[in-house]
């Protein structure tokens, strides 16, 4: 691979603005952006954008990778495969691994198998637990993105119900906290009134009911307090109620202390597709109703949702073919993210701009991510390459999750990635993922 590649004729998207021009990458880095760049060595590499959309990579900053210890169902490799070729260059990935990244040691065994398996550029949260504060106050905030909390039980019982060290760790803990928000005792009570009803044969439509709208506001506005209370960096993760948008402000997200995600599945589902689409949409917290879909795009477009991301978390065809109890919550997401936005961008429901805000510089201004996340000088050269008007379908002969399915199985999208960057090297080329090149730890700026 050529250490200097010229980007010709593309179509940016930086920071409010599109712009025709060309992009030269050296030595990884981004070293000039203009409107006609010349190439002056021999070994550049150019490559003809022809009008397509060149867009800072991809930070999605909630991922499930499920290595060690969930193979089976995806690895480090496996799902950064997926994600380069959805345009993603970087993650911040989840503790709820087998074992549970709740130590200093456990979380530096992932950043080792990341460092030989992941194609795109990587970061690990730390897991709280009711009785891990010494090891939460170790972890080092220029290498740790954040501490993970689930409000909430979820896959994985990582479950955080000790009101004393919730509050222990919203006063102490100086990093990003980040929480899954699921009243764990409304979920209880739902359950065991539709478990009586149907026993197992619970319909997967009634999990909005299960998991219900009430459970996520009593945990979610129970964090924003402890927060407010202790002048805590929160951020909540797929938030998938209207009332709870309410929690948040819509201020500039660099005056803030408190953030909110949206996920993908949250924004195109709602709980008229788990008729076809039963377990495959299964997630927690739940697709809920049209209206709930509606108020969070509302959310999203007034700043008061900072962020858009996957929680990508595959899991077996096999396993989710089991019965509502024993179907686990999660599907693979990442390789789609992009596209599946870009349909919405089409449509005229966010423009581009938006899109790349929510989902490449946002990401990096809260996680305070080093030299990424924008089109600038200087910067890392994490790119990806979008033609607008190139049709295809998901099959499962493009789907690159070890999984081999997906919740958008059957549609068409409109746009494709054709070229993606990680560090200038070209990971991701019409259809073919070069695994030559390892991704990067990210670095932030604390």
């Amino acid at each position: 691979m050529s250490k200097s590649i010229l980007i010709k004729n593309a179509k940016m998207v930086n920071e409010g603005k599109t712009f025709f021009g060309d992009l030269l990458i050296e030595n990884g880095r981004i070293e000039k952006i203009d409107q006609n760049i010349s190439h002056k060595k021999a070994e550049t590499r150019v490559i003809d954008a022809n009008g397509k959309y060149l867009l800072p990579g991809i930070i999605d900053d909630q991922v499930h990778f499920r290595e060690p210890g969930l193979t089976h169902k995806g690895d480090i490799h496996s799902e950064s495969i997926a994600a380069v070729a959805g345009g993603t260059t970087s993650y911040i990935e989840q503790p709820n691994t087998v074992p549970q990244a709740t130590t200093i040691e456990k979380l530096q065994d992932k950043y080792d198998l990341a460092s030989q398996k992941s194609i795109a550029n990587y970061a690990f949260n730390l897991g709280a637990t009711n009785d891990n504060l010494e090891e939460l106050l170790k972890a080092d905030n220029k290498k740790v993105p954040g501490v993970k909390i689930f409000m909430g039980s979820s896959t994985g019982n990582m479950l955080v119900d000790d009101l004393v060290a919730l509050e222990k760790i919203f006063s102490q803990v100086d990093n990003q906290i980040i929480t899954h928000c699921e009243d764990e005792a409304t979920i209880k009570a739902n359950y065991a009134k539709y478990h009586d009803q149907f026993g197992d044969d619970i319909p997967f439509s009634y999990h909005p009911l299960i998991r219900s709208a009430e459970a996520c506001y009593l945990s979610s506005s129970m964090a924003v307090d402890l927060a407010k209370k202790h002048g805590t960096r929160l951020h909540v993760f797929h938030i998938s109620t209207g009332i709870e948008t309410k929690l948040f402000t819509k201020e500039p997200l660099e005056k803030k202390k408190i953030t909110a995600e949206a996920c993908i599945h949250h924004l195109w589902f709602d709980d008229s597709f788990y008729d076809k689409k039963g377990s495959l949409i299964k997630w927690n917290p739940a697709v809920k109703t049209e209206a709930d879909k509606n108020q969070i795009w509302d959310a999203v477009l007034d700043g008061r949702i900072d962020v858009i991301a996957t929680d990508h978390a595959p899991h077996t065809l096999e396993e989710k073919a089991n019965k509502y109890p024993s179907a686990p919550s999660g599907g693979p997401l990442v390789q789609h993210s992009l596209v599946a936005m870009m349909e919405f961008v089409k449509q005229g429901k966010l423009s581009i701009e938006k899109m790349v805000e929510k989902m490449c510089h946002n990401p990096a201004k809260l996680f305070k991510i080093d030299q990424r996340g924008f089109l600038r000088e200087g910067y890392f050269a994490d790119l990806v390459l979008v033609d607008p008007s190139s049709p295809w379908t998901v099959s499962k002969d493009n789907i690159l999750c070890k999984a081999k399915w997906s919740p958008f199985e059957g549609t068409s999208f409109k746009s494709r990635v054709t070229h993606t960057f990680v560090n200038g090297n070209v990971v991701f080329e019409n259809g073919k993922v070069e695994t030559a090149h390892q991704g990067k730890a990210l670095e932030f700026n604390r």
